[in-house]
């Protein structure tokens, strides 16, 4: 059996093992191939005659599935799955599967690292030191920012399954009061520091906004001018979900204008960062390149259900399936 991994080096830059996957087969593993919908023909050429493809981040089209005569099985590298259409591998008989759960505790914590240094700025007052701020200062002590303290104020959390749980419950840990807007509710959950609430609510009651549901048409820049403007002078928002769920010239704006104090993003609209994305030019905004899934333990329980995965569907058996 072939195996062809179209994109593996951000899952495995050298400190992980593909040997998972060369026990199973005669296995090709390419560091990058074009994300570029153009780039489709280099895609079908490394494919081949393969009968299984991963991919992360390199999409496969209806066009390159109608030239994949052998494939039978395409697993992701990821919990999104939009880089492939997915109707089309169901109609040629393709199982397509993702890897939904192994980066929860990764991605809450990467979301209260950006919380934290938008409260304390950790970073920039270490540099400052650095350059001999503090040396020079006249003062035993100085800060260039607004310190903020956590407790009491009210985390909103747009979408409420495993990974916006997880951040619940450090939210609740820090002493603060936590509102979510989700499409699927699990009242059992709600308590003296949580509830569910509408959208509108959610805006209007927060300090924190912090998104963690999927990408959809109706998730597509649900923070933009007009929910802003319903959000708390001073809010801020982390996004370490999908870059579209923002509206990044709005975001940009309000920013600029002090309409919401700070904002941290570990994803945007087109990745890489272009260089024209106005929020790289915005005020008070920290942009990290979407490292959040990107610790080794989580890249390890990704790679032993990518494998699983496959293991599954050679028996018979397919989990994880995204097009059943």
């Amino acid at each position: 059996m072939k195996i062809v991994v179209l994109d593996g080096y951000t899952l495995n830059p050298g400190d992980l093992s593909w040997e998972g996957l060369e026990k199973m087969g005669d296995l090709t593993v390419y560091d990058r191939t074009s994300y570029d919908l153009s780039g489709q023909d280099k895609i079908i050429e490394r494919v081949g005659d393969a009968e299984v493809v991963f991919t992360n981040k390199t999409p496969i089209t209806k066009e390159a599935l109608n030239e994949m005569p052998n494939l039978k099985f395409i697993g992701l590298l990821a919990t999104g799955y939009n880089v492939v259409d997915v109707e089309a591998a169901k109609e040629k008989g393709v199982i397509v599967t993702n890897v939904p759960t192994y980066g929860t505790t990764a991605v809450s914590q990467m979301t209260f690292a950006l919380l934290l240094e938008l409260c304390h700025h950790a970073g920039d007052h270490s540099d400052e030191v650095k350059k001999g701020s503090w040396t020079n200062n006249p003062d035993w002590s100085f800060w260039n920012y607004p310190l903020v303290e956590l407790a009491d104020k009210t985390m909103g959390i747009i979408g409420y399954g495993r990974i916006g749980q997880a951040v619940g419950k450090i939210a609740q840990a820090f002493g603060m009061n936590v509102v979510a807007y989700s499409r699927s509710q699990n009242k059992a959950l709600e308590s003296d520091t949580f509830k569910y609430v509408g959208l509108d609510e959610l805006l209007a009651e927060s300090d924190v906004i912090s998104l963690h549901c999927p990408l959809f048409e109706s998730t597509q820049g649900i923070i933009n001018k007009d929910t802003i403007a319903k959000m708390k002078k001073k809010v801020r928002i982390i996004n370490t979900s999908r870059g579209p769920l923002v509206v990044e010239e709005d975001l940009a704006e309000a920013l600029n204008s002090g309409r919401i104090a700070g904002a941290a993003v570990d994803v945007v609209s087109s990745e890489p960062i272009k260089a024209n994305n106005p929020l790289l030019q915005a005020k008070n905004i920290i942009i990290t390149p979407h490292i959040s899934w990107a610790p080794r333990e989580s890249r390890i329980r990704l790679m032993d259900v990518a494998i699983s995965n496959l293991e599954k569907f050679m028996e018979d058996n397919p989990v994880n399936v995204v097009n059943p």
